[in-house]
């Protein structure tokens, strides 16, 4: 808002000029989203605790997680949604697509969460919504950015190729199967953010790291000379997409001031689908899809470690790979503390990401 008011008089008015830079409405898209945070955080986590909206814990969770956070209240996405939307329409330019679409998915898979929260929290069914029911909002979602990105491509043939990291002449052309993929990489990023929330901010932590590492992306991708010198692939107007990066890197620094051990809020799926949602578009949009396994490296290991206990539980009848999965529950049960598991994923997470940027001088 503040660029599409602003910059027109910039020949006019000198000091203006700031605005139309990317890296000054960055910083103050990350200060503002952290204050919006800190000044309403406390007066939303009242509200929750006023409206009795607590946490609803399932029943497969360890014994000390129902006793310890059955109290504390849960739909706390909204803070993180607010500190994500209001500075971005504050900060970006709201004519620029990637804002527009990055911006829309998030609010479209933050809209689900809080419906299913709604059901958990407010309707007291620990379950919540119909899996199948929530697979067909997120995919309805995610192949819209698709089709959208597909028939308007970001640049001819460029598009729907996508990157091999680390390889200097990597690319796979999809063609139509690109509308698929981006499908499966914002539903694929947002579920498993959502799983990997488990333990007090320890999805925020993990969502803080990659969010920088995507944030470097974007800005390099929509940058002509960074893009050229490092050998990636040129993505005219992306780099605005940086203020919503940066925006939503203040957002959840800010609600992980209330949701770090001991918690004071949940963010519940409001949260967690959404910002899952956000990487995913992010990497969408920068054109490193692929690399996002890396960035996202202890989402990947949360996810595969379900999807491994599942399998080995139904194929010998009864017997588990870990002590509880998620993985974060089963270190929990073999002793250690959980902020000691947070920690200790934020560590591994912040190495992912280094690898993951190294990419860029690799290639």
């Amino acid at each position: 808002m503040l660029y599409n008011l602003l910059v027109p008089y910039a020949d006019k008015i000198g000091w203006l000029r700031l605005f139309s830079y990317i890296t000054f409405r960055a910083a103050y898209a990350t200060v503002t989203s952290f204050l919006i945070a800190f000044i309403l955080g406390p007066i939303i986590i009242r509200w929750l605790k006023k409206l009795h909206l607590r946490a609803a814990i399932r029943d497969e969770v360890p014994e000390r997680h129902r006793l310890e956070k059955g109290s504390i209240p849960s739909m706390g996405g909204v803070i993180i949604l607010l500190c994500i939307v209001v500075p971005t329409l504050l900060w970006a330019d709201l004519t620029n697509k990637y804002i527009l679409i990055t911006l829309g998915v998030t609010i479209l898979m933050g809209g689900l969460g809080f419906l299913d929260d709604y059901i958990k929290v407010v309707k007291r069914k620990p379950l919540g919504l119909m899996g199948r029911f929530k697979l067909i909002w997120q995919f309805s979602a995610a192949l819209c950015v698709g089709v959208f990105l597909y028939v308007f491509p970001m640049d001819d043939g460029e598009t729907t190729r996508i990157v091999v990291p680390y390889l200097k002449e990597g690319f796979l052309q999809l063609g139509v199967l690109y509308i698929l993929f981006v499908g499966i990489v914002i539903v694929g990023s947002s579920n498993a953010v959502n799983i990997t929330d488990g333990l007090d901010g320890l999805a925020c932590g993990s969502v803080a790291i990659a969010t920088i590492a995507y944030a470097i992306f974007i800005y390099v991708a929509g940058n002509v000379k960074m893009a050229n010198y490092l050998d990636v692939l040129y993505v005219p107007e992306v780099g605005e997409l940086t203020i919503f990066a940066m925006a939503m890197l203040g957002a959840v620094l800010g609600f992980l001031w209330f949701n770090s051990y001991p918690a004071q809020v949940f963010m519940g799926d409001t949260g967690s689908l959404s910002l899952g949602s956000a990487i995913g578009a992010m990497a969408v949009m920068a054109k490193q899809e692929l690399l996002l396994v890396v960035v996202g490296g202890v989402f990947v290991i949360e996810i595969l470690s379900v999807v491994l206990q599942v399998g080995y539980f139904k194929l010998t009848g009864g017997k588990r790979i870990f002590k509880m999965a998620p993985i974060h529950h089963h270190f929990e049960l073999s002793g250690w503390a959980e902020s000691k598991v947070t920690v200790r994923f934020w560590i591994l997470s912040a190495i992912f990401a280094l690898i993951a940027i190294s990419s860029l001088k690799i290639r």
